[in-house]
């Protein structure tokens, strides 16, 4: 294995298809495919599940992308010390701005791992429920789940996630089985506050077809301690499962939502080199961390 195929891997990994890696890598989309193929071949596991929505990680090849994108960052780091940059690590003071369920339940363990590396470094999470101001300076970078469509920005994809419906397990004994859509008929139902929903990426109930919310909040966190409760069923974030023993998917196989974390920053940080290295190490280390909650490492 070597780092030339672990670009190319990388390459289709944040693109999800052969082609987008060609355009990225400025090669053509079959020699991207033939290198995947030889990667592949070369660790004897398959890398990527071909779907409709593109090339999707399988569990060897989320196990591989935290090693690539580890090796990624030596190769930044190293080119960074032999050009005379990044002799001194991070300080002064950042702040971040995200929605409650990332900045509850991943960005402290992404911040833990940039504070090892940078000791004088200070992160302020700021974790609300509605869009950040960047014009306002209210943060220094923010975390979304859609990307602007308008303003000054510098918009970055960080990372796909994916949100299932779940439950108690002691809940679910407590009922009849539910094996089909309509097996959901006469259970209460954990969401959003309907008139608090900020952005139409976080209307689940809605997306699934169930139309109702019998209790609600506008937190994450309340949200998971509802259904913890035994209140019903809800749409939780796939990497907050981990953090609550006994909560279970109900219908995986039909009910599974696919969002994207975007990294936002205003248009006018561009030359600042702080932001833009915390910016890097903050999209890697995010990426890894949803990955690994996600599949329960």
């Amino acid at each position: 294995m070597n780092w030339d195929d672990l670009r190319v891997f990388l390459a289709v990994a944040r693109t999800e298809s052969l082609s987008g890696a060609g355009r990225q890598l400025k090669i053509d989309p079959a020699t991207v495919g033939r290198r995947i193929a030889r990667l592949e071949e070369g660790l004897g596991v398959t890398l990527f599940a071909k779907s409709p929505q593109g090339y999707e990680l399988t569990r060897d090849g989320g196990r591989l992308l935290a090693h690539a994108e580890a090796a990624e960052q030596a190769v930044s780091l190293g080119a960074e010390d032999v050009s005379g940059e990044g002799d001194e690590g991070l300080k002064g003071v950042i702040r971040i701005g995200a929605p409650d369920g990332c900045a509850n339940y991943v960005l402290p363990r992404v911040v833990a791992r940039i504070a090892q590396q940078h000791p004088q470094l200070e992160v302020q999470i700021i974790a609300h429920p509605r869009l950040f101001n960047l014009s306002k300076r209210e943060v220094d970078l923010a975390v979304s789940v859609s990307a602007p469509t308008s303003g000054r920005f510098l918009v970055q994809r960080i990372t796909d996630y994916h949100l299932s419906l779940a439950a108690m397990r002691w809940y679910l004994r407590q009922h009849a089985p539910i094996e089909t859509p309509g097996g959901l008929k006469g259970h209460k139902m954990v969401g959003y506050v309907p008139d608090l929903i900020f952005d139409k990426e976080l209307d689940y109930i809605e997306e699934i077809g169930l139309g109702r919310v019998d209790f609600s909040s506008n937190s994450v966190s309340v949200q998971l301690n509802m259904i913890r409760a035994g209140l019903g069923l809800g749409v939780i974030h796939d990497f907050c499962l981990p953090f609550v023993p006994g909560l279970q998917r109900v219908l995986p196989e039909t009910i599974r939502l696919k969002r994207a974390f975007w990294l936002v920053r205003h248009a006018d940080d561009r030359k600042v080199e702080r932001l833009s290295r915390f910016s890097e190490l903050l999209v890697q280390i995010m990426r890894e961390e949803v990955a690994g909650l996600e599949s329960g490492e």
